[in-house]
């Protein structure tokens, strides 16, 4: 007779943890939304003026890159490096939700998406997340070099014009990987921008836009709380600077060298009140800090393609997204 599995742990319907240490997760919240969480596979013809493809840029280390269509000859491309979201514990970046956002973005901002595979929490604990997305970095700095070969970066990649992106705990990401990058020699790369959008960004104590603002699909307590506890490096709370970049423990931001930054906001995020404590440590740090706030949405509203297809407020916030970011790129 087959023993089954003690539950130790679940969240939100997104994750199952289990006494002997293994991670389910498979989606058992509603049916009608699991198509977002299901993956897309790579196809290299274009489809909608994009292409997608898989490659391996080091041992066990995958990404999935998305180029636009009509690129002439003479034509280099900015190149954005995504970090997914998921609280450093779920989601990867074949999922549908960030396929049909970053396919999208592509194609209208006319830019080259990478976007690693990142090692998850909790049997990846925190900073292994970082250490992936650092090493994407150092990865696309060898490819300019020629070390490594990428056709479609060699071909039609500006490395000069690099930035880093991530939704949610991917714009924690964001963050961390422009401080190492600030303090690496990247040869013939250059960090034109970081663009955090609804960063995980938060404090042990409940803030009061957590107390008060609505919990979405997208973003419960549950969740904050959890996702954070799984993640972070055993016996640390959220006051970790992985979690709160603006916080005591972190290092003083006045003394990190840091690309220009866009901070993109939802004005209904539950985590709104210590993004904004960022937004306004950066600030007084005399970084290179601009703020858009996409009034009414909640956190990572243009995710869900049901809202963004079906809510016209949805919609318009997503476009006018995208146009921020696109603006931001043409800027720097």
């Amino acid at each position: 007779m087959v023993q089954e599995k003690k539950l130790v742990d679940e969240v939100s319907g997104w994750l199952r943890l289990y006494e002997d240490g293994s991670v389910d997760r498979t989606w058992t919240g509603s049916p009608e939304v699991k198509f977002l969480v299901e993956p897309v596979p790579p196809h290299e013809e274009f489809i909608d003026g994009v292409a997608t493809r898989d490659i391996m840029a080091g041992d066990n280390f995958r990404v999935r890159l998305y180029l636009p269509e009509n690129i002439s000859n003479e034509e280099k491309l900015p190149i954005f490096l995504h970090f997914h979201g998921g609280g450093f514990c779920i989601s990867e970046p074949d999922w549908f939700m960030y396929y049909q956002f970053y396919t999208r973005f592509a194609r209208v901002a006319r830019v080259i998406v990478v976007s690693p595979f990142l090692r998850r929490a909790p049997e990846n604990r925190l900073p292994a997340a970082i250490d992936d997305g650092f090493f994407a970095l150092l990865w696309l700095d060898s490819v300019a070099r020629r070390n490594a070969e990428e056709p479609w970066l060699k071909k039609h990649g500006n490395f000069g014009r690099v930035f880093l992106i991530g939704d949610s705990s991917g714009g924690n990401i964001v963050h961390e990987v422009a401080v190492r990058a600030g303090e690496a020699k990247l040869d013939l790369l250059h960090l034109a921008g970081g663009i955090p959008i609804h960063p995980g960004f938060m404090r042990s104590k409940r803030s009061r836009s957590e107390l008060e603002k609505p919990q979405s699909p997208f973003l419960t307590l549950d969740m904050v709380d959890k996702f954070m506890s799984l993640a972070l490096p055993l016996g640390s709370n959220k006051d970790h600077p992985i979690a709160c970049p603006m916080g005591g423990g972190a290092p003083p931001l006045s003394g990190l060298k840091l690309p220009p930054i866009l901070l993109c906001l939802a004005e209904m995020d539950l985590i709104f009140d210590t993004e904004m404590e960022y937004y306004e440590a950066m600030k007084k740090a005399n970084k290179d800090v601009e703020l858009f706030v996409n009034k009414g949405a909640t956190h990572s509203f243009y995710l869900n393609k049901i809202a963004v297809d079906m809510d016209p407020n949805t919609g318009a916030q997503t476009e006018a997204l995208i146009a921020r970011i696109k603006e931001f790129i043409e800027q720097h």
